[in-house]
């Protein structure tokens, strides 16, 4: 029971891990937003895997909400807000997807040389769930940093939290407080995000967040 506990922890911690390089391969925001919400599921199936194994049921709590609220309504908004933009287009990109999946296999590595000093003081489990949580938080970073288009930098925002959620779920859960509170402040900074979003289509016709440092650029340069 224990090889197969350990065996589906890591098959869905890895899958997270994969998904979030699909998402930084994604070069259209229709897929992108999709990968998103498969990954979501993948997390709370993870969470609730977590449940089951640690005796936790709280967990299935971050579970629901997780498949609820990321799964499904974050992502069906996304689209909504998609086609009613008009923005159907391909992603634009800081770096290209050859560097930047280098880049991602780079902090792979290093989300593991970080975890390694740790082994000692936990189980090889939650180890190695905290490298896959770690690794997935710094490829969210990662999709942030290199993506001009807001939409794309909401979805790097989300997936970054997934990991967040995946690393407290290994660590023996949160209290059920905390799993409220973060949804509520998922879904506060989520209409934050999209008013963003809409402002900037509205004042410069384009969703690309370039846009407001040529626009700055410009108010700097006028007497």
């Amino acid at each position: 029971m224990r090889t197969l506990a350990f065996d589906v922890a890591h098959l869905l911690a890895g899958g997270m891990l994969v998904l979030s390089f699909v998402l930084l391969y994604q070069d259209r925001i229709s897929a992108t937003l999709n990968i998103f919400a498969l990954q979501a599921i993948v997390l709370s199936m993870s969470v609730a895997w977590q449940a089951l194994i640690q005796d936790a049921p709280h967990l299935l709590a971050t579970a629901a909400i997780a498949l609820v609220v990321k799964g499904i309504v974050i992502p069906t908004a996304l689209h909504r807000i998609v086609r009613r933009l008009g923005i159907h287009r391909e992603i634009e990109v800081v770096v290209g997807a050859g560097p930047t999946m280098l880049m991602g296999l780079g902090l792979v590595a290093l989300s593991i040389l970080l975890v390694l000093p740790v082994g000692d003081k936990i189980s090889i489990l939650a180890r190695e769930d905290l490298a896959f949580a770690l690794a997935v938080i710094l490829l969210g970073l990662l999709m942030m940093i290199t993506r001009h288009n807001a939409v794309t930098q909401i979805v790097g925002f989300m997936s970054l939290e997934n990991g967040l959620i995946l690393a407290a779920s290994g660590a023996k859960g949160m209290p059920l407080v905390v799993e409220f509170t973060v949804a509520f402040s998922i879904l506060i900074a989520f209409i934050v995000f999209g008013v963003f979003v809409f402002r900037i289509r509205e004042r410069f016709d384009t969703v690309d967040v370039g846009a407001l440092d040529r626009f700055r650029g410009e108010r700097r340069d006028q007497p």
